[in-house]
């Protein structure tokens, strides 16, 4: 298995927490150590808060990995907005006290960027793989609105489990997969991004 080397605190908390960690030094420092311990208790909640795990990378021949921590929602056959085609689309209802960073489900080229802004729909990622399969990754605005972050552009390649967007605080990520995919999760399953097959694609003989 690959292991997804990162720092274990996401990029995207390092300035309120490195923030938080000043102000507790500077009270520590000019009021004592017991007046800072309220801003220290802080500091661990932000560092508990935007944790970003490591992750081991599955091998599973043409597996799609689950883009998002939190609890498949659902699994439906639907048609994809995205590209027009039936397809099963998994949806992942994310833990507003979760890891936010989401991943790549499966190694690929970017074909396309949607943004929510243009479309109407939730911000959409279409990767090819070197099969030819396409896989769409929805993410939706998480609370009050936040947009979801996204790091990679039109005709990146990106691997498997290569971390790809944020979503502050959570949301809900949408998977599209081909309508012959073989589903391995269901409704209820908790599922971790990177880490867990959420399908896999089928090529016939």
């Amino acid at each position: 298995m690959a292991v997804n080397q990162r720092s274990t605190i996401a990029r995207e908390g390092w300035p309120v927490l490195g923030l938080a960690v000043l102000a507790a030094v500077a009270l520590w420092q000019y009021f004592g150590f017991a007046w800072s311990l309220p801003l220290w208790g802080v500091a661990i909640l932000l560092a508990w808060l935007f944790r970003d795990p490591r992750r081991e990378i599955p091998s599973v021949p043409l597996g799609v990995l689950s883009p998002a921590d939190g609890q498949v929602e659902s699994v439906q056959e639907v048609q994809d907005p995205y590209l027009g085609r039936p397809a099963v689309r998994i949806r992942i209802a994310m833990s507003h006290t979760g890891v936010f960073a989401t991943r790549s489900p499966v190694e690929g080229k970017v074909m396309d960027l949607v943004h929510a802004r243009d479309s109407g729909l939730p911000h959409g990622v279409w990767i090819r793989t070197d099969e030819g399969d396409d896989v769409v990754v929805a993410m939706y605005r998480g609370p009050m609105h936040s947009v979801p972050r996204c790091y990679i552009r039109f005709g990146d390649r990106v691997g498997q489990g290569q971390r790809c967007g944020y979503v502050m605080l959570g949301s809900r990520v949408d998977v599209y997969v081909p309508a012959n995919s073989k589903i391995r999760v269901q409704a209820g399953d908790r599922v971790r991004a990177g880490a867990d097959v959420i399908a896999v694609l089928v090529h016939k003989p």
